[in-house]
């Protein structure tokens, strides 16, 4: 299975930004980890990440024309106001699974509100890095 990994802005300052809130392991770690689990399942995983809402839509229309049968997108803030976003994971097909590392729906009122949570077939938060695991198994069994 061929699986995209989308990261939005600020993840790649992970072990960085907020570690209270988003753990100690660094952005490396997260992509060493993502990676290990593509090599245990078998599975063709791309991890990318950009702060660029463009960048972002960019390759999600990639996706459609590359052989991606899954995607994984923690859209980090665009989660909460990027239309765009949502309507070009709208426009692709395959499984998807929305990924937060934290729990949004205990920590300030915006991050409660996901516009991109409708067009995904799950949405994982709160689970720390273990959350992409998740998501990559929840695709895996669709």
């Amino acid at each position: 299975m061929k699986i995209l990994v989308i990261n939005g802005p600020n993840l790649n300052f992970l072990g960085i930004r907020e570690k209270g809130i988003y753990g100690s392991v660094d952005y490396k770690g997260l992509v060493e980890m993502i990676t290990e689990k593509g090599r245990a399942c078998g599975c063709e995983i791309e991890v990318f990440q950009s702060n660029h809402e463009g960048a972002i839509i960019d390759r999600i229309q990639e996706a459609y024309f590359d052989g991606t049968e899954g995607i994984v997108i923690n859209p980090g803030a665009f989660t909460h106001y990027s239309y765009a976003i949502r309507d070009a994971l709208a426009s692709i097909t395959v499984p998807k699974v929305e990924i937060h590392i934290s729990d949004i729906t205990a920590r300030e009122e915006f991050r409660k509100v996901s516009v991109t949570k409708e067009v995904c077939d799950e949405q994982i938060f709160g689970h720390g890095l273990q959350g992409y695991l998740e998501a990559i198994d929840f695709l895996l069994a669709k």
